[in-house]
């Protein structure tokens, strides 16, 4: 039972960590809720990186009262805002925080006032909010919460009991609001997400235990016991990833360390980790770089990054810092995943690189970061994927010293056609319209695997099954790549089109992919074909028509 009549700010920081520690427990789960068997599913990762980003914010001070915790909770929380539903979760703790601005103790009323500022901030943050997401959940929770406020104005206990009890029933609906949800029999992720964020809240105030949030803080400066690191030998993976782990957060025990070398040793192998709780080195051998770097991430800033491809023998010396540039008129970013597509950038004249797309997302800060190395009066960023389009927009604004334009890309393809359809001496407004019906014009497949059971209209998938998505849906499936390919460009390929653009993945070979393009180009003879190394994981081809 929750005895408390007010909330100050210590005891909204030990909710909010119960609440993001349930979301960690639980975010391989919320993962899976994802709405495609692809095998790229990071709603429960991206929110969960969100909330670890608020919470390193609000365990940097001791903060007694609940607006400044608040506030230090949304800072925290837009900085490291990655993916829709992370973004959308900053979004709810900036309206919560609003409200909240100027009060020490936070009453039920307030409470359930500020959940309903944070759900409208986030619906407006949002160009088309659709019901039967997050926002949804957050609203109706909100509403009803409200509600219960106004008939116990002190009763915290009643409130969290209508909180959880109206955000389950309405989650349990949204497949009804929602046909895709309820074609693959699911319920929202986002909402679910919040949801263990939200009983992570009641368990906290209720002094009910959460594992991994109360334990003995192990002292600073002891030695994590680690191998020593004999660099690269011949491997099974495909990837090594080395990082290096800094501005840990103050709470991180050793349980939390360990936690990260679970993590890493079930995608890989050759794991070491060493240093201590103020800076960790890590090295791992992985077919998943990207899950790899979002382990990381959890509990601190990732500085030093390298990925290296451990089937193609490559040496480099590093390449001397380049002296700074003049301002210019105009500059491009690109979030890209996969050597080849940013190669492919670089030669395209993008001025800088985001790395992350499908399997990591990049967070607000990484994009604003980008924004602010790019010494132009105008900056173009293209998202390339549909999941970064929002924090992009988000980086876009927190920017006040350049003109930051978003070319809403949903993939590395559109982005590509963007940057070459990019005219140097047109005005800003010209570009931007040349650009967005450049990427428009492209029409795209990709081809992965199914890592689940699951129906769509006629399509009984299998886990394993190779699938083949036109234009974002799940249209062919089967056992073979090349036959999946074949059927899925029919739905993106016509006799009008002019060139088929073959982009093949890390775990494809440049022979398989010559003998594909062959294949497309006598089923389409008018159409070039062109192939591309885009290096991505987990996609053995994205194959780009226009």
């Amino acid at each position: 039972m929750i005895e408390v009549s007010t909330i100050d700010g210590l005891m909204l920081r030990e909710m909010v960590l119960a609440g993001s520690a349930l979301l960690e427990k639980n975010r391989e789960k919320v993962d899976a809720l994802n709405v495609f068997p692809v095998p790229d599913g990071d709603t429960g990762t991206n929110m969960t990186l969100t909330m670890n980003s608020a919470v390193r914010e609000i365990n940097a001070k001791e903060y007694t009262s609940a607006g400044e915790a608040a506030a230090a909770l949304a800072k925290g929380a837009l900085r490291g805002a990655r993916g829709n539903s992370g973004v959308i979760t900053s979004q709810l703790y900036r309206g919560f925080a609003k409200a909240l601005e100027g009060v020490d103790q936070i009453t039920p009323t307030q409470f359930a006032a500020a959940l309903k500022r944070g759900a409208d901030t986030a619906y407006k943050a949002v160009m088309r909010p659709k019901e039967g997401t997050i926002l949804t959940v957050a609203r109706v929770i909100a509403e009803e919460a409200i509600k219960q406020a106004e008939k116990e104005p002190d009763n915290y206990d009643a409130l969290f009991d209508v909180i959880l009890q109206s955000g389950e029933a309405i989650l349990e609906r949204t497949p009804d609001m929602l046909p895709v949800l309820k074609q693959a029999g699911v319920v929202d992720a986002g909402g679910r997400g919040l949801l263990h964020i939200y009983n992570g809240y009641a368990a906290a105030l209720r002094g009910e235990s959460v594992d991994n949030i109360v334990t003995e803080e192990k002292p600073a400066g002891e030695e994590v016991q680690a191998a020593a690191d004999t660099g690269w030998a011949e491997s099974a993976y495909m990837y090594g990833v080395r990082y290096t782990i800094v501005n840990i957060g103050k709470k991180t025990v050793q349980s939390d360390i360990d936690l990260l070398k679970r993590q890493l040793n079930r995608i890989g192998d050759c794991l070491v980790i060493d240093g201590d709780l103020k800076r960790l080195s890590v090295k791992v051998e992985t077919n998943d770089p990207g899950k790899a770097l979002q382990y990381g991430q959890i509990l601190g800033d990732l500085v030093d990054l390298e990925v290296t491809n451990l089937k193609v023998a490559v040496s480099e010396e590093p390449a001397e810092p380049e002296p700074p540039k003049e301002k210019k008129p105009y500059g491009m970013i690109a979030v890209s995943l996969g050597d080849g597509f940013s190669a492919i950038f670089k030669d395209l004249g993008i001025d800088a690189i985001v790395e992350g797309g499908q399997t990591m997302n990049p967070s607000i800060e990484d994009l604003g970061r980008a924004i602010e190395s790019v010494n132009a009066d105008t900056v173009f960023v293209f998202p390339d994927n549909g999941n970064v389009i929002l924090a992009a927009q988000q980086a876009a604004e927190l920017c006040e010293d350049k003109q930051v334009i978003v070319i809403p890309t949903k993939n590395v393809a559109m982005g590509i056609a963007a940057a070459v359809a990019f005219q140097p001496d047109m005005k800003p407004e010209e570009n931007t319209e040349k650009m967005q019906e450049a990427s428009e014009n492209v029409r795209t497949a990709t081809i992965t695997y199914a890592v689940r059971d699951s129906e769509f209209e006629a399509l009984h998938i299998k886990q394993g099954d190779i699938i083949g998505l036109a234009n974002g849906k799940v249209s062919e499936k089967g056992d073979n790549i090349r036959d999946v390919a074949m059927s899925v460009i029919e739905h993106i390929a016509t006799e009008d089109d002019s060139l088929i653009t073959l982009y093949y993945g890390a775990d494809t070979s440049k022979e398989d992919a010559e003998a594909l393009a062959e294949e497309f180009a006598e089923k389409y003879p008018d159409c070039d074909v062109d192939i591309q190394r885009g290096g991505q994981p987990l996609y053995y081809y994205l194959i780009a028509v226009e």
